[in-house]
């Protein structure tokens, strides 16, 4: 199953009449809705609309699926079963308008719609509706092509019950023993044919879009439906859509409950929890602890709660996450994080550097504050470090890169977003809010898309570009190889690439999800890239551009001559080339190579807020975090992350002030004695001074 949100390409040419038209006659509202299974306690509704010739009882499975805090209500169409003495309904306006009057009564709690194939116009035009109200948590559309787009159905009047059965046998979701009742067959068709002569009239309104977020669902073997086709349904979606593909036929959402019911669940219950708290709120130019305020309040909050007998529920030794996210990830999922090239020379040279190296504390500083933030490229972060960009997160946690968004959001830590997640960069960005990100650029051999992902970062508030340069040769990793385990392979980490226009238009005609994947395979790096193809990423973009996987200096020049304005100095956390010089080792010489003005940041090995300090004292202005994040997503979530993140900047802050610096213009070399040489202020002046 892979989920990838999109941007909106540009509008199609669509039928332009807007569906409209009262319902047939007055209805009593309550006869729209069926409950299945009751949820006392239910925190929000999901309304399901069924497809043509379909009734409420088609959500009866998914319903049981769902947990407590989520109640089931399945639309019951006119003209069947309970209602079949009522005329069916001619338009699909009329639908919605019943829907949306039905609901009125019920706006207690927050209303997610889900509409299956011919649902999922009913329950786009009554979200159009209730949004006038009053507002929808979130728009699901299943099996089914974009509004605007020609459907391509038959007049089904002409055409013979022995072709309507041998379709519906191709589209499944009838046992075979009802398809050989002739009473059951008989009064399929009759509300088939109804329901068709509704879907023919439909016509939808220029610009008719929902404010809402947009879900769609694609089953791998829809006969039905194509992953081309719903590129569109972006235009649909103000904030574009999310794509989800799942497994099996047109019928899966209500055939699958044990796949399709987890997946509603985490989308309502990631939305709920948007819905509960505050709108972001920029983080302060300098943040630090309040006025009189002592510096580790995390310290403080964990030993208080001790008094009352509670413990952290996970570990503040980031040495420790490791073992513990081993305990609850998938072996192949967490070889995929973990994982490093070779024999791991690389990864371990990235600790032992700097484990050579040693803080000098210095004492009666004054120092009960400190000021972490940074400026880079013009715009104050928080502090000195980003999250680093690890792909395809949701190996670690269903929730992946949304959670981490979230956290980082909360946590005051600016994230870099991976090409290859596994949600795409726009659902991403709306997790973040005004959070500071920036984006993280593999370029694709076919540059069309490489220029479509810049110009989608850009849209969608990205404020600088790192392209990756040390992939272009996927490394050797053997931890992977032993699993035969990539994420890619099986469609997690590809959501920028699903969800782009540019990419969807080199797919075939009707190709399905396993076609995506090898396509994604085929272009999704270029093992051919030269110095000259920097130098025509710089004529895309007036963002700030940073060299990602530089280690040698000349390369570091280089990179500047051809239009970088930074580089991060990386070993590509271990994972590329055995054997390589450490990230740590090779900054002071790069830093020497660009001088004292050009951003370089740093990251591989960075574990703790003392490593934080080191990598600045010998040269970067600020480090990118990796692994242990995702470690944290793995063990919790949203909460993992930021509780890993709370653990880091309290460190750093503590490193800080114990080391006698007040902000970071304090730090430098003269913080630093090796293991082969212990004299305080080795590296040097005896006094703090620039680190430059």
């Amino acid at each position: 199953m892979t989920n990838t949100p999109t941007a909106a390409p540009a509008p199609p040419a669509g039928r332009a009449t807007p569906s409209t038209g009262p319902a047939n006659g007055p209805v009593d509202p309550s006869r729209w809705i069926r409950t299945y299974h009751a949820r006392p306690s239910a925190a929000a509704r999901l309304v399901c609309f069924p497809h043509a010739g379909g009734a409420a009882n088609a959500f009866v499975a998914l319903s049981a699926a769902l947990p407590e805090d989520i109640e089931l209500l399945a639309v019951q169409y006119p003209g069947r079963q309970d209602r079949r003495g009522e005329p069916c309904a001619e338009e699909i306006g009329a639908l919605a308008a019943g829907v949306a009057e039905a609901l009125a009564s019920r706006s207690d709690l927050p209303v997610f719609l889900l509409g299956h194939s011919m649902g999922a116009l009913v329950a786009f035009e009554t979200a159009r509706i209730l949004e006038e109200r009053g507002a929808v948590a979130r728009l699901f559309v299943s099996a089914a092509r974009p509004p605007a787009q020609d459907w391509e159905e038959p007049d089904l009047t002409g055409v013979g019950d022995e072709e309507l059965v041998a379709g519906l046998r191709r589209l499944g979701g009838i046992p075979e023993p009802l398809l050989r009742d002739p009473e059951i067959v008989g009064e399929v068709l009759r509300l088939l044919r109804a329901d068709h002569r509704a879907l023919l009239r439909y016509r939808c309104a220029d610009g008719a879009a929902v404010t809402a977020p947009l879900t769609v669902l694609l089953a791998a073997s829809d006969p039905k439906n194509s992953l081309e086709q719903m590129a569109d349904w972006a235009w649909h979606g103000r904030h574009g859509h999310t794509l989800v593909t799942l497994s099996g036929g047109h019928f899966s959402l209500v055939e699958r409950p044990g796949e399709t019911g987890p997946l509603l669940t985490h989308h309502v219950r990631e939305d709920l929890a948007r819905l509960a708290s505050a709108p972001p709120v920029a983080e302060p130019e300098a943040p630090a602890a309040p006025a009189g305020e002592p510096l580790a309040d995390l310290v403080r909050e964990i030993l208080l709660g001790g008094l009352e007998g509670r413990t952290p529920a996970l570990p503040t030794d980031p040495t420790a996450l490791e073992a513990a996210a081993r305990a609850v990830m998938s072996p192949e999922g967490f070889a995929y994080v973990a994982g490093t090239a070779g024999s791991g020379a690389t990864g371990r040279a990235n600790r032992a550097a700097f484990d050579r190296h040693r803080l000098v504390p210095r004492m009666l500083r004054g120092t009960r504050r400190t000021d972490t933030s940074v400026t880079l490229f013009g715009q104050r972060l928080p502090v000195p470090v980003l999250l680093a960009p690890l792909a395809a997160q949701q190996v670690a946690h269903p929730e992946g890169e949304s959670a981490t968004a979230r956290a980082a959001a909360a946590a005051g830590v600016p994230l870099v977003l991976s090409t290859f997640a596994s949600r795409t960069l726009e659902e991403v960005a709306e997790r973040a809010g005004d959070h500071p990100r920036w984006f993280q650029l593999y370029l694709p051999s076919d540059r069309a898309v490489g220029e479509s992902l810049v110009r989608r970062a850009e849209a969608a508030g990205y404020t600088a570009i790192v392209v990756t340069v040390d992939a272009t040769h996927l490394g050797f990793r053997p931890a992977e190889l032993d699993s035969g385990y990539s994420p890619f392979l099986r469609g997690t980490g590809i959501a920028n690439f699903t969800s782009d226009p540019a990419f969807l238009a080199g797919l075939p005609a009707g190709a399905d999800a396993t076609a995506a994947v090898l396509r994604w395979a085929q272009i999704s790096t270029d093992p051919t890239l030269t110095w000259a193809d920097l130098a025509w990423l710089r004529t895309l973009t007036r963002l700030p551009l940073l060299v990602k996987g530089i280690l040698h200096p000349d390369d570091a020049r280089l990179a500047l001559e051809h239009g970088a304005d930074g580089v991060v100095v990386s070993t590509h956390g271990g994972r590329q080339l055995d054997g390589s010089v450490s990230a740590l080792d090779a900054l002071p010489g790069v830093r020497a190579a660009v001088g004292p003005d050009v951003p370089v940041l740093m990251d591989s090995g960075i574990r703790t807020g003392s490593d934080v300090v080191k990598a600045l004292a010998l040269g970067a202005d600020a480090v990118l975090y990796g692994r242990p994040y995702v470690y944290g997503l793995g063990l919790g979530g949203r909460d993992g992350v930021e509780h890993v993140l709370r653990c880091l900047l309290t460190d750093l802050g503590l490193a800080l002030a114990l080391t006698g610096c007040a902000r970071l213009a304090d730090v430098g070399p003269h913080l630093l004695a090796s293991t082969t040489s212990d004299t305080p202020g080795a590296h040097g002046p005896a006094e703090n001074g620039d680190r430059r």
